[in-house]
């Protein structure tokens, strides 16, 4: 048990020094989410309302929250084809430590990256008044946050099985950008899904992002399509899935 949490320990260590060490990454993976919010929730706020009465920024807020981190934790696949390419990836492979433990600490450290991005964008969400203060409870915020963890996770946990079955970059980008823009677009967090066509409903239903993105703005907003306990049991049945899918296919891994 002990050298499983060392193990743990040390990859999710690992992954936020690698990222602190990156400028280029700091500042991407908080840039993008401030100008959608800048361009796309002003713009499409001038040109529409909602019928509840939201302002459309307001409305969009959440949604930019989760494609922070639907972002920058679905590429954390990358970082499993460069280990295996330069040698890493065999070398604690062939280490007596668990596989579940490798793969918990590369989960844990890539959503801990990403929740630190998003939480740090809706810091500013919150501080420029786009969601208002007075709105929002401590409790609200804790609900948030927790929506913020598991949608981190599953998306850390797809990214990690794409990449560990994958051996180069170019295959492993071409799957992500033909995955990301349906999954951003088809979570309402652009629009609400309740004047969505049927089809479009019933491709959104397996979506792991609108269920995190409802829970959120329900609990900052105010505003949900599902109860807020029905998202959360649905993406934390999710995340737990694909958890056990990242550990079964890092077994099947070989030390190359």
């Amino acid at each position: 048990m002990a050298g499983t949490l060392e193990t743990i320990y040390t990859l999710w260590l690992r992954e936020l020094t690698r990222f602190v060490r990156s400028r280029s990454r700091l500042v991407g993976s908080g840039g993008q989410p401030l100008i959608w919010l800048a361009i796309v929730g002003v713009g499409f706020g001038s040109a529409f309302a909602l019928s509840n009465g939201i302002p459309y920024i307001t409305f969009m807020a959440p949604g930019i929250v989760g494609m922070t981190i639907l972002f920058s934790s679905i590429f954390a696949g990358i970082n499993v084809i460069w280990d295996k390419q330069f040698g890493f990836m065999k070398e604690i492979l062939v280490a007596p430590v668990s596989r579940f433990g490798i793969v918990i600490g590369k989960i844990l450290g890539s959503a801990t990256i990403s929740m630190l991005t998003a939480f740090i964008i809706l810091i500013v969400i919150i501080g420029v008044g786009i969601i208002p203060l007075k709105s929002i409870t401590a409790f609200g915020i804790a609900e948030a946050v927790g929506f913020m963890v598991i949608v981190a996770v599953v998306f850390v946990s797809i990214g990690l099985i794409i990449g560990s079955s994958i051996n180069n970059m170019e295959g492993f980008q071409v799957i992500i950008n033909f995955l990301i823009l349906p999954l951003f677009f088809l979570s309402g967090a652009l629009f609400p899904l309740t004047s969505a066509p049927v089809w479009m409903k019933g491709i959104a239903a397996i979506d792991p992002l609108q269920y995190g993105v409802d829970g959120m703005r329900g609990a900052l907003v105010g505003v949900h399509v599902y109860p807020i306990y029905i998202d959360f049991v649905i993406v934390l049945g999710i995340a737990v899935g694909l958890i056990a899918v990242a550990d079964y296919a890092f077994k099947k891994m070989q030390a190359k």
